[in-house]
């Protein structure tokens, strides 16, 4: 495969999903078809030998040459997640039917029990022992 039968065909972007510093390196890489760290390399490279020009090239190159990413962002599928997330939220607060009727059961299984202490002789007696 040749150096132009990998090139990308299209315009010239920082990847922004494989950046380091800028993503201009990934960017060149892609469009080039040149291995990443060939290219991170040549650019070390370039910086030890001519600083400040590389410098200055390669932040005109981060300022100039556009930004591109493979994560666009889909509003509507936010939307749709974060709708799912409020639902599972409430779904989580919101006590079931099930619940609600255990917590009934439960407190009715208590009022009977004071319920036929109070009524039985045993209360009066411990009643009649508190007053002593």
């Amino acid at each position: 495969m040749t150096t132009f039968a990998g090139t990308s065909g299209g315009r010239l972007y920082r990847d922004a999903d494989r950046a380091v510093l800028g993503g201009v390196c990934a960017g060149l890489a892609t469009y080039l078809g040149f291995n990443l760290k060939v290219t991170r390399f040549l650019a070390v490279i370039a910086f030890l030998c001519a600083f400040p020009i590389a410098l200055i090239a390669y932040l005109a190159a981060v300022l100039l040459i556009p930004s591109s990413s493979s994560r666009v962002y889909d509003a509507e599928r936010y939307e749709e997640i974060r709708k799912e997330e409020l639902r599972e939220e409430i779904r989580r607060a919101k006590p079931t039917v099930s619940e609600v009727r255990r917590r009934y059961e439960s407190m009715d299984e208590r009022l009977a029990r004071i319920e036929k202490y109070v009524t039985s002789s045993r209360y009066d007696l411990d009643e009649e022992f508190r007053r002593l």
